[in-house]
């Protein structure tokens, strides 16, 4: 019997073991106040069921250190998000793959320190890489096997002990929510098999009800309806089966210690567990990932996951700390965008301060688009703009993601396929230097202008301010880790706030306005801070030669004005050093 199976049925006996001894669990267990699969005794049929045999073995390169002694390493971390299908193809076949990514690592970070030519990135995750029928990968039918368009697991394995050595460390999106209607799982649950059948949500009569955005999520077949939230192709897994969650956990198992992830991107989980018509956020949902949470970090303590929980602040703050390391702040993603957009200062303000009184000190995904979002540049339409929301990314608390193509200002708006167009690399012809064939999909039109070998070349571009904003919170730490105090700056159009440890003061000075900022239109006011006497503004990025302040004995400054004048949309990051 292969090892994968005789560890999920181990799992899953010791599960059922546990349930036939107290009917009545505590509420913290995956399995709370469920009773066991009628057919989860019938271990031998889930043998007949073909699955890929998990291949390799696990890495050995050792991943990186963290920078910041008792610091979650992620914290030290900039993450970038890649579409595989669309970074950039190795084989000419049109489609993006694993090697191909190895061939950009140095793009991302070329391992050495003293060079800044690289973007600098510490972290990548990978969208969706294994076995799908469809492009985007979201929908699985085999959860260990790398998609045959992309590679194979072996090169899976060599990307991540590559990109160890650049000290890069790599997650995977991890869909558990749900897999694909093709899936063998889905096939023999649908036929009816006796083992299979519960592995899904069927209901012999159409329940009624429709989706939170008022979608249908019960569909017919000629052996009753099944549950699918997002839409017919992704059936979702019944995760109250213990079954299940043996199999899921030992995925999870699978990819850490055998292919060597370092975590992973977790979708969709506020979707995991209904309740009748309550779909999503419901407490079993929460239960669930709590003893997930148990079960992953007793296979690595260091392994990392982010959630993706798509809803306002309060819900996702729920999900942090015990049971997902950390969650996407979407509403501090929109109120980003909403000051970039300007001229006014109080949406990113109000929703900073939100993230920094309720959620563990930086423990929150920040990012400004993703994959399922209208690009950046779509949305902001100026390349000034971009720039000034790249500035409060990558200056502020919390762990950064980067969408691969943003820092070159990547357009796309949806459908989907043109907001995960291939990265553009060159303009000198129609593969954009994605590809020497016929790309899947074609760049954006733009791809002739914006571009990384055309940007490399302007100082002044967009790509080259991301590669100085990366590097520079590479290398200080107040950037990565130190606390957020907001500064009044006398103007709702200027944005000033303090990152500061007890080793480092750094204030960052936005201009939201597009018209100029004179002295007697500002002033920064901090009436109490970290600074401990007399300090010298150094300037780190952005507007030069800066006054200093004068520091009262609270430890901050009154009328504080560091430029006689700040130009419409600049900015600058300052040291105050003693």
């Amino acid at each position: 019997m292969p090892v994968r199976k005789l560890l999920l049925l181990t799992i899953l006996l010791l599960t059922v073991t546990a349930c036939a001894v107290d009917s009545t669990p505590p509420p913290a267990s995956p399995t709370a106040n469920l009773q066991p699969s009628p057919t989860a005794t019938a271990v031998p049929t889930a043998t007949a069921l073909p699955t890929a045999t998990p291949a390799g073995t696990a890495t050995s390169t050792p991943v990186p250190a963290p920078a910041v002694i008792g610091e979650p390493w992620w914290n030290d971390t900039v993450f970038y998000e890649i579409f595989v299908r669309s970074f950039y193809d190795s084989d000419g076949d049109g489609i993006g793959d694993l090697n191909g990514v190895i061939e950009k690592l140095d793009y991302l970070n070329d391992g050495d320190p003293a060079t800044t030519d690289d973007l600098g990135i510490t972290g990548i995750w990978l969208m969706p890489i294994t076995t799908s029928p469809s492009y985007h990968g979201y929908d699985v039918t085999d959860y260990y096997t790398v998609d045959p368009d992309y590679g194979t697991n072996e090169d899976f394995q060599r990307l991540v002990a590559e990109a160890h050595k650049r000290g890069i460390r790599v997650i995977v999106d991890l869909v558990m929510n749900h897999t694909s209607t093709r899936h063998p799982w889905f096939q023999a649950s649908k036929a009816g098999d006796p083992f299979y059948r519960d592995w899904y949500i069927w209901a012999d009569e159409n329940p009624g009800y429709r989706g939170p955005w008022n979608q249908t999520v019960w569909h017919k077949t000629n052996n009753g309806y099944y549950y699918a939230v997002f839409w017919g192709g992704m059936p979702d897994l019944n995760l109250r089966n213990p079954a299940v969650t043996a199999e899921l956990y030992e995925i999870n198992r699978f990819w850490l210690e055998e292919m060597g992830a370092d975590g992973f991107r977790l979708d969709a989980i506020r979707h995991l567990i209904e309740d009748g018509p309550a779909q999503e956020n419901t407490p079993e949902t929460h239960a669930w990932l709590q003893e997930y949470y148990k079960f992953y970090k007793g296979v690595n303590p260091d392994a990392f996951t982010v959630g993706e929980a798509w809803t306002i602040t309060p819900e996702v703050l729920k999900y942090t700390g015990d049971e997902v390391d950390i969650a996407f702040a979407f509403d501090l993603a929109e109120a980003f965008l909403d000051a970039a957009a300007g001229p006014l200062n109080v949406p990113v303000v109000k929703e900073m301060t939100r993230m920094v009184e309720n959620f563990p000190p930086g423990q929150y995904a920040t990012f400004l688009t993703n994959h399922d979002q209208n690009r950046v540049m779509s949305q902001l339409r100026d390349v000034g703009r971009a720039k000034l929301a790249a500035v409060m990314l990558l200056t502020s608390p919390g762990v950064p993601f980067i969408y691969y193509g943003e820092e070159i200002g990547m357009t796309g708006s949806k459908p989907d396929e043109d907001i995960r167009r291939p990265m553009q690399w060159h303009g000198e012809n129609v593969g954009a230097g994605f590809t020497t064939g016929i790309p899947w999909r074609p760049p954006a039109l733009d791809y002739k202008t914006v571009n990384v070998a055309d940007e490399t070349a302007d100082p002044d571009s967009l790509l080259n301010l991301y590669r100085a904003l990366v590097h520079l919170r590479n290398d200080h730490e107040a950037l990565r880790t130190g606390d957020w105090l907001p500064v009044e700056t006398g103007s709702a159009r200027m944005y000033a706030y303090l990152r500061a440890t007890a080793d480092e003061v750094i204030l960052v000075l936005i201009n939201m306005h597009p018209q100029d900022m004179p002295a007697e239109n500002y002033a920064l006011t901090l009436e109490s801070g970290p600074l401990p006497g007399a300090v010298t503004a150094h300037a780190l990025l952005g507007l030069e030669a800066p006054a200093s302040p004068e520091i009262n004995p609270q430890g901050g400054f009154t009328g504080y004005v560091p430029f006689d004048l700040i130009p419409g949309g600049s900015f600058a990051v300052i040291q105050l050093a003693p």
